[in-house]
């Protein structure tokens, strides 16, 4: 038998100790106080260019980054920005304008925190928001509750802000019209000389808020005239939309409005397959005006939609943080026009 002789098991590192505002203050050869100053960008006291580039590059040689919760102990509030993760699908116009708010909190000083909603809604939601201590709260779609807002405000939010159909006492509010949206489709669709149309309704439960002013939208446009409308449940599946497809000409609609650019093009997929013509036998027009849209064969008419922007918000934001006891304020955002192309 051959003993495998026991090898000695490698020593522990030792660990190293965590770099302090007062290592960086030694090896720049400033104050701490200098150091608070330059890395919480202290605009109140005149700092030299040299010495602030010394303090960050001192900084960064010793892996040095500001204590978060301290600096919220200092001040009295966190800096931190927390948004819930939607709970519907976010496409690309979302996502740009997510990007876009971003940057504009962080030229501000502010750090955006994403906070996942699966298995939190309404109050309870709201509360483990609370539990992170934000000074900013930005609530996409519905289901935050004037309670919700009350919880929120006592753990030390001094803004809190919802983007959705509709405000929320004591919330500021940036109302998302998207009737505007379904309104803009219909009166197009009439235009084009359509009086049988369909409205694609998606049937996931979460676009509910998005879906059902769109339909609302079409329905006033046509209100009063010779036009009918008919709502078409969708599931986002080709399944789906090959059924649809296959019985469009029982139906009888000579246009439809798709809820959006993706719906759209699933439904006029389908449609292709089954030998019906677009635009001839059924217009088709969607929103959002992604840019596959326009690759598309043919082009993909749509309604362009004008978020709000980034930086007004994240400007409505500073100015709530700022100014706590100020009335919240309430904006009416999301533009929409019509953009013809081939599919209508």
């Amino acid at each position: 038998m051959v003993q495998i002789p026991k090898t000695p098991a490698p020593a522990s590192p030792v660990p190293r100790s965590v770099p302090t505002s007062a290592d960086v203050a030694r090896l720049a050869g400033v104050s701490r106080a200098t150091v608070s100053y330059v890395l919480n960008n202290t605009s109140a006291v005149r700092i030299s260019e040299p010495t602030r580039r010394r303090v960050h590059e001192a900084a960064k040689e010793l892996g040095y980054v500001p204590h978060a919760a301290a600096r919220s102990l200092r001040a009295g509030h966190s800096r931190m920005v927390l948004m819930p993760a939607p709970s519907f699908p976010v496409g690309p116009l979302y996502s740009q304008f997510i990007s876009e708010l971003q940057w504009a909190l962080g030229r501000l000083d502010y750090t955006v925190v994403q906070f996942g909603t699966v298995g939190v809604h309404g109050d309870e939601a709201a509360r483990a928001w609370a539990e992170l201590r934000p000074v900013a709260v930005l609530v996409p779609g519905s289901g935050l509750h004037p309670k919700g807002v009350t919880v929120l405000k006592r753990s030390g939010a001094r803004a809190v802000v919802t983007l959705g159909p509709e405000a929320v006492d004591g919330a500021h509010a940036l109302l998302m019209d998207h009737e505007a949206v379904g309104h803009c489709a219909g009166t197009h669709l009439y235009a084009r000389g359509r009086r049988r149309i369909g409205v694609v309704v998606p049937e996931e439960p979460c676009l509910g808020s998005f879906s059902t002013p769109r339909l609302e939208g079409v329905r006033r446009a046509l209100h009063g005239t010779d036009a009918t409308v008919t709502e078409l449940p969708l599931a986002y599946e080709e399944s789906a939309a090959a059924r649809l497809a296959a019985g469009w000409r029982e139906l009888g609609l000579d246009g439809v409005f798709a809820y959006n650019d993706e719906y759209a093009m699933l439904l006029m997929r389908a449609l292709q397959d089954e030998g019906v013509a677009i635009p001839d036998e059924a217009a088709v027009i969607g929103a959002d005006d992604l840019m596959l849209g326009r690759l598309l064969r043919p082009r993909l008419s749509t309604v362009h939609i004008e978020l709000p922007s980034g930086r007004d918000l994240a400007e409505l934001v500073d100015r709530a943080v700022r100014n706590p006891g100020a009335a919240p304020e309430t904006h009416t955002v999301l533009g929409a026009t019509v953009v013809h192309r081939d599919s209508s």
